[in-house]
């Protein structure tokens, strides 16, 4: 029995580093690539501002195909998306790294984040369905560390390489995953009720989807991206709804979006990501105005990947003592911190305070992410389980477009500081969403 539990926990420990080192090098397809703007925009003759629209469509096909990847490993299993989603990223990754233009480049990127899009939502899932408790709550963690750590080190990461070898070598930084796949395969069997796919359901929902995101980036992104997303929604969504009622059990099952615990905890949890994409637009800005280079403000990133290393023991035992709620609500506690650091930061210009928040909102990603996990994977069956995962990380990755594009629309108007006042009340009125959630634990750990 001893022997047994030894070898879950093994198992867990390897299969969990290698699925965050994966999710990882999908974040870094964002921070990286982000240092590389600059000398990318002049090579290919556009101007810096155009470039940003490389990492926006990227961020838009992660944030859209997440729960179409979810639902598909819902009928299937894990393995076929998983190897599907890793070969498009590292397809696109290639195609951007040597396009000999600018739009070949975007379109290689939006393959790419289309790929990329299967791992943070399969990730979870695989975790999900294959270890329980404590184990599980300690997987998610390591995860969700991990992935921090390697997205930390994608400004420094991608700093070096550009200055060594070029842009086109920032490019290529992704397609390291393919080499992480051959290791992981053997615990990708099995799983999948068979079903056929709701293909008409699965359009449907990612239209308005990336109309939603859309409507999100376009106080960066200007007034046309702002009406396409809008019209995208207006259409989509009685489409969704009409679609749901059709086929209850199908793309998007009721069962799911009915489910107050799974949209209670993901819209929580965008908050946290909204606060970490924040702080990474505003970091850089500052520094980089104060002359810093890009690979000084990348090793400043450095100190909070040795913390994201640190936390998957600290996540597990928050899930195990507290529950996924209350460690998704201190999670939420811990980045309203982080951005008032930030805003403090930002308005002195001062690095230690910087670094400082960046270490807190570190934390806080490395906490709340496998506490959604957690809290989606419990409120569901194991047959909707990818699906449901799929929508929260659907929300998470558009709380991460909130963040940036609040203080890229705003940060003009209000100031940086300003900005991130404004996102540093995301993660309250998530803890306030929360408190069903937090009242129900109360009363199921009252003692009778």
């Amino acid at each position: 029995m001893v022997l047994s539990a030894l070898v879950t926990v093994d198992d867990s420990r390897r299969v969990a580093m290698l699925l965050g080192v994966l999710f990882g090098l999908a974040g870094m397809g964002s921070s990286s690539a982000a240092i590389a703007l600059p000398l990318m925009a002049a090579d290919l003759g556009v101007s810096v501002g155009v470039a940003t629209w490389s990492i926006s469509l990227y961020v838009l096909m992660l944030a859209v195909t997440t729960a179409l990847y979810g639902r598909i490993a819902d009928l299937v299993g894990v393995r076929i998306p998983l190897l599907v989603g890793v070969g498009l990223m590292t397809l696109g990754a290639l195609v951007a790294s040597v396009a000999p233009s600018f739009e070949l480049l975007v379109l290689a990127r939006m393959l790419q984040g289309a790929g990329a899009a299967a791992i943070p939502t399969l990730g979870v899932t695989l975790l999900s369905n294959r270890y329980d408790g404590a184990v599980r709550g300690l997987a998610l963690g390591r995860l969700a560390g991990i992935a921090a750590a390697v997205t930390c080190l994608g400004p420094l990461a991608g700093g070096l390489v550009e200055s060594l070898f070029g842009w086109r070598a920032v490019m290529m930084l992704p397609v390291l995953g393919a080499l992480v796949l051959p290791f992981l395969t053997h615990t990708l069997a099995g799983g999948g009720t068979g079903a056929r796919l709701d293909v008409l359901g699965a359009l449907l929902v990612s239209f308005t989807a990336g109309g939603l995101v859309l409507v999100v980036q376009s106080p960066s992104s200007g007034f046309v991206v702002a009406g396409v997303g809008m019209a995208l929604m207006v259409l989509g969504t009685p489409s969704v709804v009409w679609r749901v009622r059709a086929r209850p059990h199908g793309f998007l099952p009721v069962v799911v979006i009915r489910n107050g615990a799974v949209l209670r905890s993901a819209v929580a949890a965008a908050a946290i990501p909204a606060s970490w994409f924040a702080l990474l637009v505003a970091v850089p800005a500052v520094l980089l105005a104060e002359g810093w280079e890009a690979w000084q403000v990348g090793l400043l990133l450095l100190p909070s990947a040795i913390v994201a290393l640190l936390m998957p023991k600290s996540a597990g035992r928050l899930l195990a003592r507290y529950g996924p709620a209350r460690t998704l609500a201190i999670s939420s506690a811990v980045a309203a911190g982080a951005i008032a650091c930030t805003a403090l930061g930002v308005a002195f210009v001062s690095a230690p305070l910087l670094v400082l928040a960046v270490m807190a909102c570190t934390i806080s990603f490395g906490v709340g992410q496998p506490a959604m996990g957690a809290a989606v994977g419990e409120a569901v069956t194991l047959d909707v389980r990818g699906v449901a995962l799929g929508v929260a990380t659907l929300l998470f990755l558009v709380g991460g477009s909130i963040g940036s594009a609040v203080v890229g629309g705003l940060g003009d108007a209000l100031g940086l500081s300003g900005a991130l006042a404004v996102v540093g009340l995301l993660p309250l009125l998530g803890i306030g969403v929360l408190m069903p959630e937090l009242r129900r634990t109360r009363r199921e750990r009252r003692p009778a």
